[in-house]
């Protein structure tokens, strides 16, 4: 339930503000009738990466319990893991050029007269969220079930929203890039807890026989089959009687992406300062407030 609620809170903030980003600059150059074409492409994204992922999961649940089953979920575990950690260090060396990638983007398209165009870029970016969304969210309900899973993405979509008007009301007074950081940060360790779940299915398979034998077994103190356990399953990548193998890589995991993702985050460093005001004193318009967020002068 937690790392689904973190990916939803953090997959919807970053959707919501790339959305922002969109509108607040259609809406500075007077191109607002444009914003149905934004829409349209968030609409069809989204549609896309829940109908796949409810797709593929309904497909599988005919396998339950059957080798397919366990290879399906080895190939998601190990695509969740691939697809989590590149989309952390990728917003994380990017945020600062995010807004102006997009609006020139728009420009060019609006400059050519493309409608489909703008549609295309909001989907290709709200897509690329909720494609990491998708199957981060496949792999936990695998790896715990579905009813935490589902409490989860709902608490995540509510708190992103609730939090997402909260940063467009504020603008650039909420500090981001402690947000991000933070979030990435738990991203890395939740990734971890995906390839210690994707060593132990490889050597289910026997695909992987290399240190296999348990280094210890804590399961009389804490079962991972239990409601505790199950959380620091998932949040953790706990396991109570893991291989060596699981051990190693969770260890070289963790201190691998986190060294990373914390050297590309200090690179970035997204600065909170007082909203912007106008000749009068008026706080400027919230969106471009957002929009300007993601940036820091040259």
């Amino acid at each position: 339930m937690v790392p689904v609620f973190v990916i939803f809170l953090r997959e919807g903030v970053e959707a919501s503000m790339i959305v922002s980003i969109l509108l607040a600059f259609l809406d500075r150059i007077g191109q607002r009738r444009h914003f149905r074409d934004v829409i349209t492409g968030v609409v069809a994204a989204l549609a896309l990466a829940g109908g796949g992922a409810f797709a593929a999961y309904f497909t599988i649940r005919t396998y339950s319990g059957s080798r397919v089953q366990l290879i399906f979920e080895t190939a998601t575990y190990a695509l969740a893991a691939a697809v989590l950690t590149y989309m952390t260090f990728w917003m994380a060396s990017h945020a600062r050029t995010i807004s102006r990638e997009l609006r020139e983007r728009a420009e060019a398209a609006i400059g050519r007269g493309e409608r489909v165009g703008l549609a295309l870029i909001a989907f290709q970016a709200v897509g690329r969220e909720g494609l990491e969304t998708a199957v981060f969210t496949l792999a936990i309900v695998f790896a715990t079930g579905t009813r935490g899973t589902l409490v989860g993405a709902l608490a995540g979509m509510v708190a992103a929203l609730a939090l997402s008007i909260v940063i467009y009301r504020l603008g650039r007074r909420i500090n981001l890039s402690v947000f991000f950081t933070v979030i990435g940060g738990l991203l890395m360790v939740f990734g971890a807890g995906l390839v210690v779940d994707l060593v132990e299915n490889l050597q289910q398979l026997g695909w992987v026989t290399l240190l296999a034998h348990p280094l210890w077994n804590t399961s009389h103190v804490l079962s991972e089959s239990s409601a505790l356990g199950d959380v620091f399953h998932s949040f953790f990548g706990y396991a109570d009687r893991p291989t060596a193998l699981q051990a190693i890589c969770y260890v070289a995991y963790v201190a691998v992406a986190l060294t990373v993702f914390l050297r590309l985050s200090r690179k970035r460093p997204l600065a909170a300062s007082a909203p912007n005001t106008g000749r009068r004193g008026a706080v400027a318009d919230p969106a471009r407030s957002v929009a300007r967020s993601l940036e820091l002068p040259r």
